[in-house]
């Protein structure tokens, strides 16, 4: 029997689970009050608060390090490499820690799974953010000095399509997808035959607004308000994660709060929630013409998935185009132990930066 620890650090939350073999035994989010978060200067930091956090799910469960086959971490930032199983090695480290790539706490995940690993051979990431698949014309934005980039949520974009194709006996090399993930930030991407061919960058500004995020602006009219003067550079940042998307419209982010006012006949509420729903439909009708119309279903998931009112106008979108499924939630700590397991037993490759 294989035992693995996997961890997901999230901003305000440590996300930890046991597995044997490919089956979760314990699985625990801890949440991180923002007033203990805030009071780090930077994600790295954490670094004693977070190992305190995992070590303690550890004992509580009676899970003892040296007994561990793997430890796997959410990947963090590197140069662009391909989906799958990555070992994490000091090169890789070198590059999370360097920042050149980004900066999320998720680079500090890496680092203390290398850290508390027993055996630096079975130290792992998968599905990495930075994973880059896409096809030479997804990488032309139209001004040669910014080639758009392949950064989205690649690591549960990958797991819902191979639950669908769990669920429905094919092979996910053999499949055309359009997958739609939702949460904080939307992603829609191309899955052509096991690869993602394109997708938006639901991080940092493509593709339809979100809860927080503007996804793609007006270009002339933001150049004009850059440099209006009213802003800094930073609070231009902020503007376009943090305080865009719903927040701009309606100064909320609780998409159950903004369903229910909605719902309810708040026409402000209604219409930017349709907004939201439009673009998304938008941004999927974008992907079926990536893969010239031949799809073989659409995917919706991520935690906005769970509102059946969101999903349900989706589909009135978008089913001409492919059979739509609905799988809310995440599976991401699932992916993570499932894969790296298979990595261990010889069913998955190990491949390094």
């Amino acid at each position: 029997m294989k035992k693995l620890v996997v961890i997901n650090l999230g901003s305000t939350s440590t996300k930890i689970a046991y597995f044997e073999d490919d089956r979760c035994v314990h699985a625990e989010s801890l949440p991180h009050p923002a007033a203990e978060i805030q009071a780090f200067a930077s994600n790295w930091d954490q670094y004693d608060y977070r190992k305190a956090a995992i070590l303690d799910f550890m004992d509580r469960h009676g899970i003892r390090l040296e007994e561990l086959d793997a430890f796997v971490s959410r990947g963090g930032h590197t140069q662009p490499i391909h989906s799958g199983v990555y070992r994490i090695t000091e090169k890789m480290l070198e590059q999370s820690r360097s920042m050149k790539y980004g900066n999320h706490v998720s680079d500090l995940g890496v680092r203390l799974a290398y850290d508390l690993a027993p055996d630096k051979q079975t130290v792992f990431i998968v599905d990495s953010p930075c994973t880059d698949e896409y096809q030479p014309l997804a990488r032309y934005s139209g001004l040669a000095e910014l080639p758009r980039v392949s950064r989205f949520h690649v690591l549960n974009q990958k797991a819902c399509a191979r639950q669908y194709c769990a669920d429905h006996g094919v092979e996910y090399a053999d499949m055309n997808l359009v997958v739609v993930h939702m949460g904080g930030g939307t992603s829609v991407a191309a899955h052509r035959k096991g690869l993602l061919v394109d997708g938006n960058n639901g991080l940092d500004g493509d593709g339809p607004f979100s809860t927080d995020r503007t996804g793609e602006l007006p270009v002339g009219a933001l150049i004009d308000l850059c440099y209006s003067g009213k802003y800094t550079h930073a609070e231009m940042r902020r503007k376009i994660k943090g305080q865009g998307g719903m927040m701009s419209y309606v100064q909320d982010t609780d998409v159950k709060t903004i369903e229910e006012k909605a719902l309810a006949g708040d026409e402000e509420y209604k219409n930017a929630l349709d907004a939201m729903i439009y673009q998304t439909a938008q941004e999927i009708g974008k992907k079926a013409v990536v893969l010239k119309g031949q799809v073989d279903a659409i995917l919706m998931t991520g935690g906005i998935a769970h509102s059946q009112y969101i999903t349900g106008q989706i589909k009135d979108y978008v089913s001409f185009i492919a059979p739509v499924y609905v799988y809310p939630g995440e599976r991401e700590m699932e992916a993570l132990g499932t894969q790296s397991y298979y990595a261990l037993i010889g069913k998955a490759e190990v491949f390094e930066v």
